[in-house]
């Protein structure tokens, strides 16, 4: 049996980390014709990485940028709210929090 079931292309990607990291990433997604998704922290509001990317969400609202990138259930919020096909956990911040490996639920 497939552990991996098949799935279709990755269309769209949310990229839950910000700086020089999400910037390389979201330029491989526009290489292969992928739409990027950035989350912001209200500290990054103005950051390149929240421009550079095809749509840009606030995450961990009222929280410090440390805490707002590690707020996990806001995270899986806003790639279900994007329609996200996969996340990216990019270097750092989710990578490093063993409860951020959880599936994304599938919309209804």
């Amino acid at each position: 049996m497939n552990p991996f079931p098949k799935t279709g292309a990755i269309k769209s990607l949310l990229i839950a980390n910000r700086g020089e990291i999400a910037i390389r990433v979201m330029r491989a997604a526009t290489e292969l014709g992928i739409r990027t998704i950035a989350i912001h922290s209200q500290e990054d509001r103005f950051s390149l990485h929240r421009t550079k990317a095809d749509e840009s969400y606030l995450v961990g609202d009222g929280k410090g940028p440390i805490d707002a990138y590690l707020d996990i259930d806001d995270i899986i919020r806003v790639a279900v709210e994007a329609r996200a096909d996969a996340v990216h956990p990019g270097y750092g911040f989710c990578p490093r929090v063993p409860s951020s490996r959880k599936p994304v639920p599938q919309p209804a």
